[in-house]
């Protein structure tokens, strides 16, 4: 009978058709009974979490091991790290070649570029006034992003590497292969030129060649990936993170000898030139001396 009278009170139960002494009575009892009902479930509810908690301490004792081996293996690297970068500047003494520094670097951050001419774009908030260029390369914390193809006094816009217009020189970093990584408006660029017999292969460490002469070598770019048609693509590295922030690495290219003389020669010439208005007193002081001199004749 209590069942069936609960199921008619839940059935013919309608909001408007409540009374407000009715409301108010069950918001009443529900506050009083809502701390009860809380505090009889808390031994339940230790109960059942007696098995999941031995369980995350099992996972917890797992990843702290596996964080201890990778921090042990961190402090190899680094001292590494710190050996080769010694072992670099006294090269670079020796042989005398110029750097690019990395405290160069022009931070600047991102957002989506969405009424841009390119699909896969970035703006970002540094323009000509922080020093920042076109053609110069853009990273992340983890690798190469893009490379700068438009700027302004305040703002600058990105062509990531993932863009259908995005066209660099790569190079594999254990044989020295040479490729062009070619976006396609997908996650995984294409590697493209590869040769008959290329010497590649899966997980190979892809960076930036610089044979084009725009950006430098060395900047890390992804990973190599097989596809199923026997094909090459890159898994990025930038891809780690969204594009937040990023650095603007200044990068003066090469210039082409025949260039660089003509340039050279005609910016002597402009030196050499006398300025008009010194051209003119110079004439005004030629013609006035003779007759400075009949004069004191």
């Amino acid at each position: 009978m209590l069942i069936v009278v609960s199921s008619a009170l839940i059935m013919f139960d309608r909001p408007a058709s409540r009374s407000v002494a009715f409301a108010g009575f069950r918001a009443s009892f529900t506050d009083i009974a809502a701390p009860l009902l809380e505090l009889a479930a808390q031994p339940i509810r230790a109960v059942k979490g007696i098995g999941p908690y031995f369980r995350m301490q099992g996972d917890l004792a797992a990843e702290n091991a596996e964080l201890r081996q990778q921090l042990i293996e961190a402090r190899y690297w680094e001292d590494l790290a710190y050996r080769q970068r010694d072992r670099i500047e006294v090269y670079e003494s020796a042989l005398n070649v110029q750097t690019q520094a990395t405290q160069d670097r022009i931070g600047a951050w991102t957002v989506a570029d969405p009424r841009g001419p390119f699909v896969h774009a970035r703006l970002i908030g540094r323009g000509r006034n922080a020093g920042i260029a076109d053609g110069y390369p853009v990273i992340n914390l983890y690798g190469l992003v893009g490379r700068v193809y438009e700027t302004g006094e305040r703002s600058a816009r990105v062509l990531l590497l993932t863009d259908l217009n995005s066209n660099i020189p790569v190079m594999v970093d254990r044989s020295n292969s040479r490729a062009i990584l070619t976006g396609d408006n997908s996650e995984y660029p294409r590697l493209q030129y590869l040769g008959r017999n290329p010497d590649i292969e899966a997980g190979d460490r892809i960076v930036s060649s610089g044979d084009d002469g725009v950006l430098p070598r060395g900047l890390p770019v992804g990973v190599a990936v097989p596809t199923r048609d026997g094909g090459w693509r890159v898994e990025l590295y930038s891809d780690q993170a969204p594009i937040d922030f990023v650095w603007v690495w200044p990068y003066v290219p090469a210039v082409i000898p025949q260039r660089e003389e003509a340039e050279t020669a005609s910016a002597e010439v402009e030196t050499d030139l006398p300025a008009p208005a010194e051209t003119a007193s110079v004439e005004a002081g030629d013609t006035a001396q003779p007759a400075t001199e009949e004069g004191g004749q």
